[in-house]
């Protein structure tokens, strides 16, 4: 039997469930995504099924960015077939450079109060607009793909209250990193975040994608923003009418305090995303390769924020800029950004994952040591044998003119 809690009391997650903490619940997804990894992965799990008639094509998204273009004729062999079953089945298909999947899925797709679910393990990178997105194996893709629907076990909620503005350099990738800290990589295992307070609404969208899309790395499930008037104003950039969701006085499992203004830019240590401390606790370390990218900070304004800090400078270290998405790539061009990180020397490569998952585009060799704006610097996952640190766009940057680890604070 179902069991219910008026509207209320609920948590975001519980609201767009529709149910309460530990209850499981079968529902119909509203939009389900995979990349060219997942995507291929899904369709073997769907050809052992007994059917393999797709229920609700109109609602699936297919997006080619993890190793695109592919890297060898086995990669294009597999692409191939996976390019070739979803425009026969009507997905809708996004082929190489097109972009990341969770920026893509974030660019007027996904909308407040859906329930998204991705076969990626940052799927949660669209709870920033109020929806309750997470990620799934390619199995459970496959299921989703045939029935439309899939199960969720309600989860419990842990609150990120937040206050304060964010100041000086400090920005929301730093926010991201200290939330991780204080929770740890398995503080909030299978439960839900959700940000709330004044500093929640001060965070602009582009962040608040930032600050979600890590929440899997406390092991949280998701981790939701209210939609609210920034939300609005950016889809409607997208042509596209959001809802406003108002938060209620409802039970949380927990709390953490996090005071915006005394965030500091923050660095994540190999090998472990919750050993974060101030930048300037490394400053000097020497790198081999700066790396600004992926669906934590592709975005325009990561790559605003480091062009205004190398530009009318010349990088001293590899650095490779790899954009987010094909809308943020034209912009960025339209504006002259590009031109400027070109002319600093850096390689800027097509929309796509890059690097970060270690498979091309500028993998580290072992012994180098670099610094990425990406979300995950587990040990050889970007080169064997190397370590990478994490940061945000400004200190990436700084640290790229140096060609050492240096906190955008130590030269500006």
């Amino acid at each position: 039997m179902n069991r219910t809690v008026k509207k209320e009391d609920q948590t975001l997650s519980e609201r767009i469930l529709g149910d309460t903490p530990g209850s499981y619940v079968d529902r119909t997804v509203d939009r389900a995504f995979a990349h060219d990894g997942t995507g291929i992965q899904a369709l073997v799990a769907l050809k052992g099924f007994k059917s393999q008639k797709i229920a609700d094509p109109e609602k699936v998204s297919i997006i080619y960015d993890h190793i695109a273009p592919a890297n060898n004729t086995t990669t294009a062999n597999l692409q191939h077939s996976l390019r070739d079953f979803s425009l026969r089945e009507g997905f809708t298909f996004f082929d190489i450079g097109e972009g990341i999947c969770h920026q893509i899925m974030s660019e007027g797709i996904c909308m407040p109060g859906e329930i998204v679910v991705g076969a990626d393990s940052h799927s949660c990178t669209m709870g920033a607009l109020g929806a309750f997105a997470t990620g799934v194996g390619a199995t459970d893709m496959a299921g989703i793909w045939a029935t439309g629907e899939t199960w969720f076990r309600v989860p419990e909620t842990i609150e990120i209250s937040l206050s304060g503005e964010l100041c000086g350099f400090a920005s929301p990738k730093d926010a991201a990193l200290m939330y991780i800290r204080k929770l740890g990589m398995d503080g909030a295992t299978y439960k839900a975040l959700e940000f709330t307070g004044e500093g929640a609404g001060n965070i602009p969208v582009y962040g608040r994608l930032t600050m979600s899309n890590m929440a899997v790395e406390t092991g949280a499930k998701t981790g939701l923003f209210y939609s609210d008037e920034k939300t609005r104003e950016y889809l409607k950039s997208f042509g596209k009418v959001a809802e406003i969701q108002t938060p209620c006085d409802c039970s949380y499992e927990k709390s953490v305090d996090i005071d915006l203004s005394d965030i500091v830019p923050m660095l994540a240590v190999p090998h472990r995303v919750d050993n974060a401390v101030p930048v300037t606790d490394y400053s000097g370390t020497k790198l081999d390769q700066v790396f600004l990218g992926t669906c934590t900070n592709g975005r325009y304004e990561d790559l605003l924020s480091f062009a205004k800090i190398v530009s009318k400078n010349k990088v001293q270290v590899r650095t490779i800029v790899v954009p987010a998405s094909k809308d943020v790539l034209k912009k960025a061009v339209s504006t002259g950004i590009i031109s400027d990180l070109i002319e600093a020397g850096c390689t800027v490569c097509p929309p796509g994952c890059g690097p970060c998952l270690g498979a091309h585009m500028g993998v580290l060799g072992e012994g180098e040591v670099g610094i990425s704006t990406a979300n995950r610097n587990f040990k050889n996952r970007m080169g064997v044998g190397a370590e990478y640190y994490l940061c945000s766009p400004a200190t990436a940057a700084a640290s790229a003119i140096k060609g050492e680890i240096t906190s955008p604070e130590e030269i500006l």
